[in-house]
C-alpha cells in the first residue's frame, strides 16, 4: 500500500530535513509537531500543523498533542477491515502509513550530575512512546521508524515497489520499536527506582552488540551487549576477546583518575604500572619500570594522543591491547604492522545510563552505584603528629588513585608520578604489602621516602610497620579499625605522616 501520509515528531533531528524532502518528492503529506514542523517549514518542506490535522490545539507546554483518536485511530484502523474503515470515515479519521517518531533523550538528561528529578521526569516522553506502539502493533499496514538510521532503508523500499514498503521491512521495523520503548521505560524506572529509594523491580534490555568466541575460558559461551562502541572504536587487530572487554573496562576506568598525561598498564584487570609525565615515552618508562614481565600479554593505555616514540617503546613487548584517545600517523602505522594486536581509540563519554555496576550472584544479581570519590582537602585528615610534604602529599595522592582500582586486598607503593610496587588480591593485608615490596625490590625500585597507599585499613600495625621498614614515610588508608590508635601510634614512632581518607575502596 502505497505511503500516502507521514506525521513526523522526532527530538534526534539527524538526517531528517533531508529524509523529509525525499518523501515530499515521492508524494508524501507530512503532518508535524512542535520543532520539527518549525525545522521543517524553516526548510521549506511542505509540512501540516498536528493542530491543524487534529482539529485541537496543542497545550499543557506541549505534553498534549499527538494524544488524540485522530492520530490514534489513522495509526490502528485495520485497513482491510470494512468496519474499521467505516467507522474511521464515519469520524473523519484519515489514514497514517509512515510514523517518524524518536524519543525525548531521557537517558542522555540523567547522565549528566547536575541533573535534578524535575528536570528528568520532564524528559518522560508519553506522546512518543503510544505513537510508536500504536503504528508498530498496526506494521501490516503501518511503517515505523524510530531511529534515523532507517530513514535509508525506508526511502529505498518506497523508490523499489512504487511508494510503498515491504512486509518484511515493516516487521523489522516494528521489532525494533517494541525493543526501544522497553529499553526507554526500564531507563526511566530504574532511575525513579534509585533516585525515589523504592523497592520496585531492576529491569535491563540490552541490545547485542557481538557474539563472542568464547567466554573468559574456551569451553564456555559468551556474547556483548549494550552500548560498548559508543566509549571505544576497534581499528586495528583481531576481534576482541571476553577477557580483552573485562581488561578495556578496567583500564579506561583506571585512567580516568588521572587529568595530566598517564600511560598504565593492566594486565588480569590488576594495575601492574602507572607514570604520569608530559613526555608519554617518559611516563611510559616509569610505568614499565614497575614491573617489566607483568605487561606481556597485557593491557596499555594513555589519556593522550599515542606518539611515534611511545609506539616504538611498545611495540618491543607483546600487548593484546592499546587504547588511546587518539594516535599520530606514525604511530599507527608502526603498531598496525602487527596484525594481531589490538587497536582501539577511547572515544569521548556519553556518561552512563544505568548509573551502577551490576554482578550475578547465585538466583539474581547485585546492583550498587559506582565507586566515585568526591574531591577531598585532605589537610584536615592527618592522623599523624607530622605532616606531608608536598611531595609525600603528591605521592599519597597517585597511590590512592590506583589503589581503588586493584584488586583487594589491595597495597600500593608510589612516588609523586609513578608507581613503585603493587600487590594486589591477598587474603591479608600484610602479605599484599609485602608482595608489593618484593616486587618493587625484582623490579630494582627502591620504596625510600615512598608513599603506601591501602584500599582498606591496617587492622593491625603490623602492615604499617612493613611499609616503613620497606621505606615509606607516609601513608594513606580509610582508617576505621579498631587498632586504628595502635596503627597511629606506630606511624608516630617511625616519624610518618599519615591520612585517614574516611573512604574505603573495595574490589572484589
Amino acid at each position: 500500500m502505497k505511503i500516502q501520509r507521514a506525521l513526523i515528531s522526532v527530538s534526534d533531528k539527524t538526517g531528517l530535513v533531508e529524509f523529509a524532502r525525499e518523501l515530499v518528492q515521492l508524494g508524501v503529506e507530512i503532518v508535524s509537531t512542535g520543532g520539527t514542523c518549525s525545522l521543517l517549514q524553516k526548510e521549506g518542506i511542505a509540512v501540516r500543523e498536528i493542530s491543524e490535522f487534529t482539529g485541537f490545539p496543542e497545550m499543557l507546554d506541549g505534553r498534549v498533542k499527538t494524544l488524540h483518536p485522530k492520530v490514534h485511530g489513522g495509526l490502528l484502523y485495520v485497513r482491510d477491515n470494512p468496519e474499521h474503515v467505516a467507522q474511521a470515515q464515519a469520524h473523519g479519521i484519515l489514514p497514517i502509513d509512515l510514523v517518524v517518531v524518536n524519543l525525548y533523550p531521557f537517558e542522555k538528561t540523567i547522565a549528566k550530575p547536575e541533573t535534578t528529578l524535575e528536570e528528568a521526569i520532564e524528559q518522560i516522553d508519553i506522546g512518543g512512546p503510544s505513537m510508536l506502539r500504536s503504528a508498530a502493533k498496526n506494521y501490516r499496514s503501518v511503517t515505523v521508524v524510530v531511529d534515523p538510521a532507517d530513514y535509508a532503508d525506508v526511502l529505498e523500499s518506497m523508490r523499489d515497489n512504487e511508494g510503498a514498503t515491504t512486509l518484511k521491512l515493516r516487521e523489522r521495523l516494528g521489532i525494533k520499536v517494541f525493543v526501544t520503548t522497553s529499553q526507554y521505560d526500564q531507563a526511566i524506572a530504574n532511575y525513579l527506582n534509585k533516585e525515589q529509594e523504592t523497592t520496585c523491580s531492576f529491569n535491563l534490555s540490552l541490545p547485542v552488540v557481538a557474539r563472542l568466541r568464547y567466554g573468559e575460558n574456551p569451553h564456555q559461551t559468551a556474547a556483548l551487549y549494550g552500548h560498548f562502541d559508543d566509549h571505544f572504536q576497534k581499528f586495528h587487530g583481531k576481534e576482541l576477546s571476553y577477557n580483552n572487554i573485562l581488561d578495556i573496562t578496567a583500564a579506561s576506568d583506571l585512567i580516568e583518575e588521572f587529568s595530566e598525561p598517564t600511560v598504565a598498564i593492566l594486565k588480569h584487570t590488576n594495575p601492574c604500572g602507572i607514570g604520569s609525565d608530559p613526555d608519554l615515552r617518559e611516563a611510559w618508562d616509569k610505568a614499565f619500570a614497575t614491573d617489566k614481565q607483568a605487561p606481556f600479554g597485557g593491557i596499555i593505555i594513555c589519556n593522550r594522543p599515542l606518539t611515534e616514540s611511545l609506539a616504538k617503546a611498545i611495540s618491543e613487548i607483546f600487548s593484546e591491547v592499546i587504547i588511546a584517545p587518539d594516535y599520530e600517523p606514525e604511530a599507527r602505522a608502526l603498531l598496525q604492522k602487527k596484525k594481531n594486536l589490538r587497536l582501539l581509540r577511547k572515544l569521548p563519554s556519553p556518561g552512563n545510563a544505568t548509573g551502577g555496576l551490576i554482578r550475578s550472584v547465585v538466583g539474581g544479581v547485585l546492583v550498587q552505584s559506582r565507586d566515585e570519590e568526591p574531591v577531598m582537602d585532605w589537610a584536615d585528615k592527618v592522623v599523624t603528629q607530622r605532616h606531608p610534604t608536598e611531595d609525600e602529599l603528591a605521592a599519597m595522592r597517585f597511590a590512592w588513585q590506583v589503589v581503588k582500582h586493584v584488586k583487594s586486598n589491595a597495597i600500593v607503593y608510589a612516588g609523586k608520578d609513578r608507581t613503585l610496587g603493587v600487590g594486589a588480591g591477598q587474603m591479608s593485608r600484610v602479605d599484599a604489602s609485602r608482595i608489593a615490596i618484593w616486587k618493587a625490590a625484582d623490579a630494582g625500585l627502591s620504596l625510600k621516602g615512598s608513599a603506601v597507599g591501602s584500599d582498606a585499613f591496617f587492622p593491625f600495625p603490623d602492615g604499617l610497620i612493613a611499609a616503613a621498614d620497606a621505606g615509606a614515610t607516609c601513608a594513606i588508608q580509610p582508617g576505621g579499625s579498631v587498632k586504628d590508635p595502635e596503627v597511629i601510634a606506630a606511624a608516630n614512632e617511625r616519624g610518618m605522616a599519615m591520612i585517614f581518607t574516611g573512604l574505603r575502596h573495595f574490589k572484589h
